[in-house]
């Protein structure tokens, strides 16, 4: 085979699955487009690197076959589980609690209350303790590499590997910019009472699926 084309479908390869990794629809993807509709495109998005970062983690694991770090959170499943419920849980609930837009949390004098431009470092951290707390992202990501395997090797060099997994991350990265940009397409024909509305509403969300994933775990633990 063409030794241009092998890189080429290595790159696409990897930018495919890093969309398809990052693309369901999720507390993660809510947390970002709520994030853009409130504070901005940029805001969100960057929230959207903390979970992009989160699938660089596990790229890495899966592209280079870190088979200890692989084991080691299989083996931790119930408690990320957990966090992940609590992180959830913890989030949604201070979402609905806080649902009214910046454009009116305002003090008397007219200047902006302090927090009312999103606590970003939080959102970074928070969209990355999600996804590196789910085991079955690193799951996806296996499966896909090892699917991919079966057309290109990618592990025939480091630097083959390292490319591909790059290009993975970059695919998650893609993803982020492209919800972030149409979601900001439609900030400013939002009213602010429909987007006080939508928080509220994207705040159970998230928290519901919390308690979702928080008594699945223990399901688990107590039944199976």
């Amino acid at each position: 085979m063409n030794e241009g084309l092998d890189w080429l479908t290595l790159i696409a390869g990897g930018l495919i699955i890093g969309v398809i990794a990052a693309a369901p629809l999720g507390p993660v993807n809510l947390i970002c487009i709520r994030r853009t509709l409130s504070y901005g495109q940029l805001n969100g998005f960057l929230a959207g690197m903390g979970a992009a970062m989160g699938d660089a983690v596990f790229a890495f694991i899966a592209g280079f076959g870190v088979k200890w770090l692989f084991d080691a959170i299989e083996n931790m499943q119930l408690v990320l589980q957990l966090i992940c419920a609590t992180i959830l849980i913890a989030y949604g609930w201070r979402v609905f609690m806080h649902a009214t837009p910046p454009e009116i949390m305002r003090n008397p004098d007219g200047s902006i209350q302090r927090g009312s431009v999103g606590d970003l470092a939080a959102a970074v951290v928070s969209t990355f303790a999600l996804t590196v707390t789910n085991p079955a992202t690193l799951v996806g990501f296996v499966t896909f590499f090892a699917a991919f395997r079966e057309v290109v090797d990618y592990q025939s060099s480091y630097p083959a590997t390292l490319i591909f997994v790059l290009a993975a991350v970059g695919g998650s990265i893609l993803w982020w910019a492209m919800v972030t940009a149409i979601a900001g397409t439609f900030r400013k024909s939002i009213s602010t009472d429909t987007l006080r509305r939508m928080n509220m509403a994207s705040g159970l969300l998230i928290a519901a699926t919390g308690a979702v994933l928080l008594g699945y775990a223990i399901w688990n633990r107590v039944f199976a």
